[in-house]
């Protein structure tokens, strides 16, 4: 457990399906995240990653979302080693902003359009940082960690005064004002341009480096992640179908589903006359979801065997895990 700060065992995910029972959305999931590390959770929409990333402090409506776990132990210097399923919603209110903070891809509309910025970030101080005495220096000194020009002035800004950019940036300085040990970033960089997602993607990296610390990076796009993840998870319709440090991953990928989506990324010096490689299909509906390997129906290496149940995800080199029967994958049963 050196340096883990988040251990995620057996995590699974069912929402209620209006015929009085439940339907598997994600799960079961496995994975660790290590302090001042960015782990990466990469995958089409609709393949559960958001889901999965609410589900571990407790952010999905109980009475819908039935979750169920091994463990979801979160490692904190200012929580101790605290087991985080099970806990109930006042303690899990203690540790969201706290401990693990949360920055979602829509700032526009995550934050209140009534009230200026720096009354919004004096909130998260006022719950979560009770030794802060001068509420508006620690305001302005946030917004100026992340880079907004002039902050005295902007704390007095009301959100649609602000750039989608600038937006973006509230929103990490939120993220931030509770010193939190975890960051989760759901998508931060979907509605920008790509100038400002690199920006935006470079102030994420220069804030883990500072505060050491650890950040859940979920997107849909393999290549924003190439050179900034440690280490990536490529989820496929509730399930990781493989994880490895990024080097390894990128370098060597061994699941049909990672390949693809390395196909799809557009690169510099493709011939135009070059079509864009795709995947077929769509991911399909939690309700549709395949008895044996969830991506059959999709895969160009699809095997007479991938049919019948789902592989399990193995260790086939150090660190380096595949759920794919090609790679040595066992029957889950």
């Amino acid at each position: 457990m050196d340096n883990i700060i988040l251990d995620v065992k057996n995590l699974s995910v069912d929402f209620a399906n209006g015929d009085g029972g439940f339907t598997n959305v994600t799960g079961p999931v496995s994975f660790q995240v290590r302090r001042g590390e960015i782990f990466a959770l990469v995958g089409e929409s609709g393949c559960g990653k958001s889901v999965t990333s609410m589900a571990i402090a407790g952010l999905l409506p109980r009475k819908t979302a039935r979750i169920t776990a091994d463990s979801i132990r979160f490692c904190s210097s200012k929580y101790g080693n605290t087991e985080l399923f099970g806990l109930t919603q006042n303690k899990l209110r203690r540790v969201r902003g706290g401990g693990i903070a949360y920055i979602f891809q829509e700032p526009s509309i995550s934050l209140n359009p009534v009230f200026r910025i720096g009354d919004q970030i004096a909130e998260v101080l006022a719950l979560h940082r009770l030794e802060i005495t001068n509420r508006r220096a620690e305001v302005v000194k946030l917004l100026d960690a992340v880079g907004i020009p002039a902050p005295d002035e902007r704390a007095d800004a009301f959100p649609h005064e602000l750039s989608g950019g600038m937006q973006q940036r509230v929103m990490i300085a939120m993220g931030l004002a509770g010193n939190p040990e975890l960051l989760v970033a759901d998508e931060p960089t979907t509605a920008l341009d790509v100038t400002i997602q690199a920006q935006i993607l470079e102030l994420l990296d220069r804030l883990r480096r500072e505060r050491d610390m650890g950040i859940i990076l979920i997107t849909h796009n393999l290549g924003i992640v190439s050179s900034l993840a440690d280490v990536v998870a490529v989820m496929y319709a509730g399930h990781i179908a493989e994880s490895a440090p990024a080097d390894k991953l990128f370098a060597a990928p061994q699941h049909p589903y990672t390949r693809a989506l390395l196909n799809a990324v557009p690169k510099l010096g493709t011939p135009h006359e070059h079509r864009l490689s795709t995947i077929p299909g769509n991911v399909p509906p939690p309700e549709a979801f395949a008895a044996g390997c969830r991506f059959c129906g999709r895969c160009a290496e699809e095997m007479s065997c991938c049919r019948n149940a789902p592989p399990l995800l193995r260790e086939v080199e150090p660190l380096h895990y595949v759920a794919c029967f090609k790679s040595g994958g066992e029957i889950n049963r």
